[in-house]
């Protein structure tokens, strides 16, 4: 996983509330065994739709979404995540989030930042008032930046910062502790199995 620190992008407006998992990968396209490829998919019906927001090309290459509350409801579908950030997607901020959805994201490195409806109502007008507008968003001080030099302080879980400030995922974090895995290893008993090692 690739550490998250500063994301400058493009800002993608998505003013809807309650956008569920099954709304960002429709189920038929879960039948795929890779976990790349899925963004092409990614709000396959309303796309169909000539004036959603995905269909206008000054958004191409958006890495920030700005999006309404309870962002991710629904079934805990680990391929809405992947299909977002398969699209070129490196934050989403919201009000608020569905809890799973939020820890699968946060497992693939895609940083979700809470902020008060108010200020998601501001970003959301300024990136349609303006299509191609950039903006920052800076994961160790905590802050999103406007283009007018203002900013915006988030909270987040310090155990999820400091993963996703160095890239680590489940294995990563698991593989940190390698000299403690091999020493308790190696201090079992012989009639014990064995943990074969990782192959490299």
């Amino acid at each position: 996983m690739e550490p998250v620190r500063k994301i400058h992008g493009k800002v993608l407006p998505l003013p809807r509330a309650d956008v569920d998992t099954d709304q960002i990968i429709p189920a038929k396209y879960l039948k795929r065994i890779e976990r790349t490829g899925f963004g092409a998919f990614a709000f396959d019906a309303w796309r169909k739709e000539p004036d959603f927001v995905l269909n206008d090309h000054r958004y191409d290459g958006a890495q920030i979404l700005v999006t309404g509350p309870n962002f991710g409801c629904g079934s805990s579908r680990e391929h809405a995540p992947w299909a977002l950030q398969d699209m070129g997607l490196k934050a989403i901020i919201a009000p608020s989030f569905a809890d799973i959805f939020k820890n699968n994201c946060a497992k693939i490195g895609l940083l979700t930042v809470e902020l008060p409806q108010e200020s998601i109502d501001r970003l959301t007008a300024r990136a349609e008032d303006s299509p191609g507008w950039a903006m920052e968003v800076d994961l160790e001080t905590q802050t999103v930046t406007l283009g007018n030099g203002k900013s915006r302080q988030f909270d987040i879980d310090p155990f999820v910062k400091h993963c996703l400030l160095n890239g680590l995922d489940d294995v990563g974090l698991t593989l940190a502790h390698e000299p403690d895995i091999t020493a308790f290893e190696e201090s079992r008993p012989p009639f014990k199995p064995k943990t074969p090692a990782p192959v490299a």
